[in-house]
């Protein structure tokens, strides 16, 4: 979901030449915010922002161990019923026999077993967070009445260890059983869990061997889906799932308030088209607008930032002709750009918006850390998130429901697998927690603007007729939508 920002005066072209040049690339992050260029219209552009490595920005992990890894119990929930697993009983860590191991693998480089022993201290730490998690009951309904779910969960994070550390064999073996017990038709946790299969199963083929580094760059798109499908899918997300709507719901919103009375209005879309083909929100806008108490804005004018030129001219077209039909004086403008995954990129960007000074600057993010630094910490991550969302669709739609396939497979399996299996520029899900989005929002000079719309939001909630679970919250001047009371969607406003 992208960020919205608006402009508070008659679109100043001054910063074009200061900004040309950069790269604005959308590959790795679901929509980072860029400038608009005013003189641009009718046509595409392509900026350029140098990446920077971004690990600098990791942060250090603390190594604690659970009770069992640290008494070699085989009832560790790492050893997934396999002694061949790392950390499977009575393979406890003693001076001596780790100098052993040393000894033994002398082809392997003591940055290799730092990094093998930080995966284990992540992993520890995961899957007690995750465990509790379940227990207290965290939107994760784990296959109901019976162990298997809770034996299908130590699986996969056994797999996903065993992947992280390159243990082919074992990430194999444990892949075989995963399949036949991840089911893309049994509970919502099966059919979550079918999709982190496919994930590991993607990753595993691209991880070189213990000893190497790094993974083999990907030459295909594994088990990619047809573009149909993936639009199709997002179309019925956006019908079935509250969780766009709500995005658009609090953007418009705030626009509405922080434009009240004025007669120019410049919406910068920093993620256009988004893969919805008719511009959804800006058609309420766009109706707003001509609805509000005294006079319609004498001219509105939406600049839009996308990867598909041609969609961003067929959205405009559809939204010139019907603001027309409203009264509106309309046009607008197509930037066309592609960022980097790095952070510093990011911020640079951040930076060049604070100088355009908005009016206000609406963030839409699914509220998950999925931009960790480790992978067994994304994975886990991501394990929590899907579980909860896989958990509405079981609720708002019956078990053998063909739409509902239709967005697990096509849409939200599509999110697990690049989360899992994708590293550097091809990984583009990488969603943060509204608490990582204060920290960079404030560096870059941004001040909050609390919503306080909680009531107005409980009452569109209630109109869109969604199953009983949906939460809305407000935390932190911050508009949270979860289900039941693990959070998914946080949208937060913000100003210079």
């Amino acid at each position: 979901m992208a960020p919205t920002m608006c402009i508070n005066d008659s679109f100043h072209d001054e910063r074009i030449e200061e900004v040309r040049g950069l790269d604005l690339s959308l590959s790795a992050m679901a929509f980072y915010p860029f400038p608009y260029l005013s003189t641009l219209e009718n046509s595409v552009s392509t900026w350029f922002l140098p990446s920077t490595d971004d690990t600098r920005n990791h942060k250090r992990l603390k190594p604690t161990l659970s009770s069992e890894e640290l008494t070699g119990s085989n009832n560790s929930p790492y050893s997934g019923g396999s002694n061949n697993s790392l950390f499977s009983g009575g393979s406890c860590i003693t001076r001596a026999n780790s100098t052993n191991s040393l000894n033994s693998l002398p082809k392997l480089q003591f940055r290799d077993h730092i990094w093998t022993y930080t995966q284990r201290f992540l992993a520890a730490e995961a899957v007690e967070e995750a465990a509790a998690a379940m227990i207290r009951g965290d939107g994760d309904r784990v296959d109901e009445g019976s162990g298997d779910g809770m034996r299908l969960v130590q699986l996969l994070v056994s797999c996903a260890e065993a992947v992280a550390c390159r243990d082919r064999s074992h990430a194999s073996t444990l892949l075989s059983e995963l399949r036949a017990n991840a089911l893309v038709f049994g509970t919502s946790f099966q059919r979550v869990a079918s999709c982190f299969v496919q994930g590991l199963a993607d990753r595993l083929a691209l991880v070189q061997p213990l000893g190497a580094v790094g993974v083999i760059a990907p030459t295909m798109n594994f088990m990619a889906c047809s573009a149909e499908k993936k639009e199709e899918a997002l179309r019925l997300v956006y019908e079935v799932c509250p969780h766009i709507q709500f995005g658009h719901f609090v953007a418009n919103t705030s626009i509405l308030e922080a434009f009240e009375g004025e007669s120019l209005v410049h919406v910068v879309d920093l993620g256009m088209t988004g893969g919805l083909p008719h511009g959804h929100q800006w058609r309420r806008l766009i109706h707003s607008l001509a609805n509000r108490a005294g006079q319609p804005p004498r001219r509105l004018r939406i600049t839009g930032v996308g990867n598909s030129g041609d969609q961003l001219q067929s959205i405009g077209d559809e939204l010139e002709a019907y603001a027309q039909s409203l009264g509106i004086n309309f046009d607008i403008l197509q930037l066309h750009c592609v960022v980097k995954e790095s952070r510093g990129a990011l911020n640079s960007v951040l930076q060049i918006i604070h100088e355009l000074t908005p009016k206000v600057l609406v963030l839409v993010e699914q509220d998950s850390s999925h931009n960790g630094p480790f992978f067994l910490g994304r994975f886990m991550e991501a394990l929590h998130y899907y579980s909860a969302i896989f958990d509405s669709l079981d609720a708002m739609l019956p078990k053998y429901d063909t739409k509902r396939a239709k967005i697990e497979q096509f849409y939200f399996a599509e999110e697990i697998k690049n989360i899992v299996s994708c590293e550097g520029p091809a990984r583009v899900e990488r969603h943060e927690r509204v608490d990582q989005w204060r920290r960079r929002m404030s560096r870059a000079g941004f001040q909050p603007v609390p919503i306080k719309m909680l009531a107005q939001a409980k009452q569109w909630l209630g109109k869109v007729k969604v199953c009983d679970g949906y939460t809305i919250v407000e935390e932190k001047g911050c508009l949270i939508l979860g289900w039941k009371s693990k959070p998914l969607v946080a949208a937060s406003c913000w100003k210079c």
